[in-house]
């Protein structure tokens, strides 16, 4: 595993990252769980053990996974069942895309000195990022359910947004805001053709 620190290999398994000092035998312990605690709090060191576990991206596809499925199980009281599979797909789609828009964005038009990034840990740092979309299952609830949902999604921008930063290893909140909103208008038409194409199923 890379040091979540300085992103050097050489780990081994020493307790301390041998190029920058740093303890990583504490991220070693770290459950999928309190990677989404962590997530959930905006802890930095947390998103940015997880851009550098390459292992974590199985993680990162199950948070996505039981997001979608807390959101469709809210949507399936008043429509059924049936719209469990078209919001797990969605979900799943519209996390890849919107990664690879990201990706694409913050290195190619964006980057700065430090940027070093992939599509895998942009898909990590941004998965994780959507454990506040838990909340979702409250929407459903009369009168605290629709804020309880506009609540989640202004969490899970936000929590986005700082994974963004520290995926494409910026300094500075506003450019990675500047590549959210950047990203927003490619993935409103990439996904608009995709959710088409999951309403025919």
């Amino acid at each position: 595993m890379k040091c979540p620190r300085c992103g050097s290999d050489d780990t081994g398994d020493a307790r301390f990252c041998s190029n920058c000092g740093f303890d990583v035998s504490d991220v070693l312990a770290h459950s999928l769980v309190q990677r989404m605690v962590g997530a959930a709090k905006l802890d930095v060191q947390m998103f940015e053990e997880v851009e550098a576990d390459t292992s974590a991206t199985r993680q990162a596809l199950i948070v996505v996974i039981v997001v979608a499925l807390a959101t469709g199980l809210s949507a399936a009281i008043g429509q059924g069942l049936a719209v469990l599979i078209p919001v797990v797909l969605f979900g799943l789609i519209s996390w890849a895309v919107w990664a690879f828009i990201i990706y694409l964005i913050g290195t190619k038009l964006l980057p700065t000195s430090d940027t070093e990034c992939d599509w895998g840990q942009v898909a990590r740092t941004t998965g994780f990022a959507q454990t506040p979309g838990l909340l979702k299952i409250f929407g459903v609830v009369p009168i605290v359910g629709v804020p309880i949902a506009i609540l989640a999604e202004i969490w899970r921008l936000v929590a986005t947004v700082i994974a963004i930063r520290q995926a494409l290893d910026y300094s500075s909140t506003l450019r990675a805001v500047a590549v959210v909103v950047l990203g927003f208008i490619p993935y409103i038409f990439v996904m608009s053709f995709a959710l088409s194409l999951i309403g025919g199923i």
